[in-house]
Protein backbone atom coordinates (compact mmCIF):
# COMPACT_ATOMS: atom_id res chain seq x y z
CA UNK A 1 0.00 0.00 0.00
CA UNK A 2 1.76 3.60 -1.20
CA UNK A 3 1.11 6.19 2.15
CA UNK A 4 2.00 9.97 1.92
CA UNK A 5 4.99 10.99 4.52
CA UNK A 6 1.92 12.69 6.61
CA UNK A 7 0.51 9.33 6.94
CA UNK A 8 3.53 7.34 7.31
CA UNK A 9 4.89 9.93 10.41
CA UNK A 10 1.93 11.51 11.89
CA UNK A 11 -1.45 9.68 11.16
CA UNK A 12 0.23 6.29 12.51
CA UNK A 13 1.76 8.19 15.21
CA UNK A 14 -1.39 9.86 16.65
CA UNK A 15 -3.73 6.63 15.53
CA UNK A 16 -1.25 3.10 16.29
CA UNK A 17 -4.73 1.52 16.97
CA UNK A 18 -5.02 1.91 12.90
CA UNK A 19 -3.59 -1.83 11.10
CA UNK A 20 -2.23 -0.61 7.87
CA UNK A 21 -4.08 -3.41 6.06
CA UNK A 22 -7.31 -2.02 7.19
CA UNK A 23 -7.07 0.90 5.11
CA UNK A 24 -6.34 -1.44 2.04
CA UNK A 25 -9.17 -3.27 2.49
CA UNK A 26 -11.64 -0.32 3.08
CA UNK A 27 -10.29 0.99 -0.77
CA UNK A 28 -11.08 -2.30 -2.14
CA UNK A 29 -14.26 -2.66 -0.81
CA UNK A 30 -15.70 0.77 0.56
CA UNK A 31 -18.86 0.78 1.78
CA UNK A 32 -19.48 4.61 -0.01
CA UNK A 33 -16.64 6.84 -1.69
CA UNK A 34 -16.68 10.52 -2.36
CA UNK A 35 -14.77 13.08 -4.53
CA UNK A 36 -13.90 15.90 -2.51
CA UNK A 37 -13.44 19.25 -4.09
CA UNK A 38 -9.67 19.42 -3.70
CA UNK A 39 -9.48 15.81 -5.74
CA UNK A 40 -9.02 13.79 -2.58
CA UNK A 41 -11.37 10.52 -2.07
CA UNK A 42 -12.86 9.74 0.97
CA UNK A 43 -13.58 6.06 1.32
CA UNK A 44 -15.97 4.81 4.22
CA UNK A 45 -15.56 0.61 5.55
CA UNK A 46 -16.48 -1.28 7.94
CA UNK A 47 -13.49 -3.30 10.10
CA UNK A 48 -13.43 -5.24 13.17
CA UNK A 49 -10.79 -4.33 15.48
CA UNK A 50 -9.58 -7.39 16.81
CA UNK A 51 -9.53 -6.57 21.05
CA UNK A 52 -12.85 -5.55 21.39
CA UNK A 53 -14.53 -7.71 18.63
CA UNK A 54 -16.59 -4.29 17.33
CA UNK A 55 -17.10 -2.99 14.32
CA UNK A 56 -16.28 0.08 13.22
CA UNK A 57 -16.31 2.67 9.92
CA UNK A 58 -12.93 3.58 9.10
CA UNK A 59 -12.77 6.26 6.29
CA UNK A 60 -9.73 6.69 4.37
CA UNK A 61 -8.47 9.86 2.15
CA UNK A 62 -6.27 8.91 -0.72
CA UNK A 63 -4.56 11.46 -3.47
CA UNK A 64 -6.44 12.15 -6.37
CA UNK A 65 -4.82 8.82 -7.62
CA UNK A 66 -7.04 6.80 -5.20
CA UNK A 67 -4.29 4.39 -4.52
CA UNK A 68 -2.11 6.60 -2.22
CA UNK A 69 -3.51 6.82 1.94
CA UNK A 70 -2.98 10.00 3.08
CA UNK A 71 -5.57 10.24 6.24
CA UNK A 72 -7.13 7.65 8.35
CA UNK A 73 -9.82 7.54 11.38
CA UNK A 74 -13.05 6.16 12.77
CA UNK A 75 -16.19 8.30 11.57
CA UNK A 76 -18.16 7.93 14.54
CA UNK A 77 -21.00 10.34 12.43
CA UNK A 78 -20.61 7.86 8.90
CA UNK A 79 -24.23 7.79 7.60
CA UNK A 80 -24.49 5.53 4.46
CA UNK A 81 -26.41 7.68 1.51
CA UNK A 82 -29.78 6.61 0.47
CA UNK A 83 -29.74 6.96 -3.13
Amino acid sequence: MKATRYFDEQVIRKRPYIERHWCADVIAAPLQREVQPDGRIRFWGEVTRPESGESRILRVVTLADGATVHNAFFDRRFRKETS
